[in-house]
């Protein structure tokens, strides 16, 4: 019986997880405007209290923007795919290929715009405040 009320309780236990997986999508994936896709690949714990990594693809089709945002920590892109132009605040605009990177400090005031002909795609690396929105649209 003990061993049947342990697989039971690792049942519950796993499918819970799995429901709270789904109640904790980031603010970000009820902000994203049309023609941009934003997709979780992971979230961690870090070693240092209250921070995490996200790591999440964005796909931005050509022409299309996503407005001036910030991030309770820091961002590190990587291009996938396309042509970017970011625009940083207290920096000139930066337009980035494939295979470029780019820093961006915490709280900084950011915007990313699809400059070229064909879906653009860059995999970001967030390091954040754990229970903080992901992303914080700016006016």
């Amino acid at each position: 019986m003990t061993s049947r009320l342990m697989t039971a309780t690792r049942l519950l236990a796993r499918a819970a997880l799995i429901a709270g997986s789904f109640l904790t999508i980031p603010t970000a994936q009820a902000q994203q405007p049309a023609g941009i896709t934003r997709t979780d690949l992971q979230r961690r714990d870090l070693s240092a209290p209250g921070r995490e990594a996200v790591q999440v693809r964005v796909d931005i089709a050509p022409g299309k923007a996503f407005g001036r945002h910030t991030h309770p920590g820091e961002e590190i892109i990587y291009v996938l795919a396309g042509t970017f132009e970011y625009d940083v605040d207290g920096r000139p605009p930066a337009t980035l290929k494939a295979g470029d990177v780019l820093f961006i400090p915490a709280d900084t005031i950011h915007a990313a715009k699809n400059v070229g002909d064909v879906t653009a795609s860059e995999l970001a690396t967030y390091i954040v405040e754990k229970d903080k929105p992901l992303l914080t649209l700016v006016k």
